[in-house]
């Protein structure tokens, strides 16, 4: 029979062997994720333009609706409307958008009005904005995100090539301090590392995601689908959209365009807190297994490693243990700069420095605390609306 000490050697080398994979896998993929689904920034001007309404729901968005407008209004595009709803906002969005504009008869301001009984606000404004539309195309963009002139031109391009009703953008993170730098990345490459863009783009499989800062779609597919009303009380609205859609038949995609648009989800640590754990939960399925199992597994694999190296070291340099083998700690220490790596590409990859790679520690604990939260929550408030279980009261 095996002896206790033998048995533990073995788990524990096993349980550094998996580490060891699964880190340097990571490390690998970060340079490949979404590599050939990416859409380039053209170089020439289209010979066609269909008519194109960018459509904007802005709940007191003062801080951002300038920039959001001024975006689109420099946008390369002829035949262009822009619709902002100014969801009965109490702070001077409205003001802000038709400022920004100066009378530049492509803007439309509309005031925003209570939703219907069932209706989450923000679906009910992308509702009200397509309704009041006249495009051929439909653009989606929230009120923070800021396009690229030739965004448009690549949206629309790449969605008649491959025939798609449906077509969603990544686009690149704005951070700014150490709260936004530390976990908007981490918990952002987190989402997009669990999707699958083979499977999500391949019209065969049962796999939709849409990234709601920027969904563009054909009008007659919009309204072929009764538009925003299929998923009017839904806080992912974005996501099962994009399940609707392709429920239905038709082409879906969900591309990543860096150059496209830049996006500040949010300011402050409340906000980044409040937000995920709005939406981390809903995108996982509700499930509790899943919720509480990335938590685990983020745990084990992220969290404890560190926790392991730094205690272990502190005890064979200053406590005196001699029962752990210097090479365990390497190895340990090994794993833990396999972390920092893999944060560090992430950083690199979305064009920073690459400092707040030092900062993953923390950003683990937070992580898997927004994860938890995000789990055992019912009951959560967003921009004064509140949803329980995922859906509009």
């Amino acid at each position: 029979m095996l002896g206790e000490p033998w048995l533990g050697d073995v788990l524990i080398v096993g349980y550094l062997a998996f580490l060891t994979l699964i880190w340097f896998v990571m490390v690998l993929a970060v340079s490949k994720w979404g590599r050939s689904w990416e859409i380039l920034r053209p170089e020439h001007s289209p010979e066609k333009t269909p008519s194109v309404s960018v459509c904007i729901p802005a709940r007191n968005e003062a801080l951002n609706i300038g920039a959001c407008v001024q975006a689109v209004l420099n946008s390369d595009w002829p035949e262009l409307e822009i619709i902002v709803v100014d969801d009965r906002s109490d702070d001077d969005t409205g003001e802000v958008a038709r400022s920004v504009a100066n009378g530049d008869s492509r803007l439309r301001v509309i005031d925003g009005v209570e939703p219907p009984s069932g209706w989450a606000g923000k679906p009910w404004a992308c509702f009200r904005a397509a309704k009041e539309s006249k495009g051929a195309w439909l653009i989606f963009v929230d009120a923070d995100v800021r396009l690229d002139p030739k965004a448009i031109q690549a949206i629309v391009e790449t969605a008649a090539q491959h025939n798609l009703s449906m077509l969603s953008l990544f686009g690149t993170w704005i951070v700014e301090g150490f709260w936004e730098s530390v976990l908007v990345p981490a918990v952002g490459w987190l989402i997009r590392g669990a999707i699958d863009l083979d499977k999500v783009n391949d019209i065969s499989q049962v796999e939709a995601f849409a990234n709601g800062q920027c969904i563009a779609m054909r009008r007659d597919s919009y309204f072929g689908v009764e538009g925003h009303q299929s998923v009017k009380d839904q806080v992912l609205e974005d996501v099962r959209f994009a399940e609707v859609v392709k429920r239905n038949g038709m082409g879906v995609q969900v591309r990543p365009a860096p150059w496209a648009f830049k996006v500040r989800l949010y300011r402050s640590l409340k906000e980044i807190v409040n937000g995920y754990t709005k939406n981390l939960y809903e995108g996982l399925g509700r499930n509790p297994v899943a919720g509480f199992g990335a938590a685990l597994f983020l745990c084990v694999c992220a969290l404890l490693p560190f926790v392991l190296a730094i205690l272990l070291l502190v005890g064979v340099l200053f406590l005196g243990w001699n029962v752990v083998p210097l090479t365990t700690v390497g190895w340990l220490w090994g794993i833990v700069a396999l972390q920092f790596l893999f944060r560090y590409r992430q950083e690199k990859r979305d064009g920073r420095s690459g400092w707040y790679a030092c900062a993953q520690p923390i950003a683990n604990v937070l992580v898997i605390w927004i994860l938890l939260r995000s789990t055992m929550k019912v009951s959560v408030a967003w921009k004064g609306r509140q949803f329980i279980d995922g859906k509009a009261q």
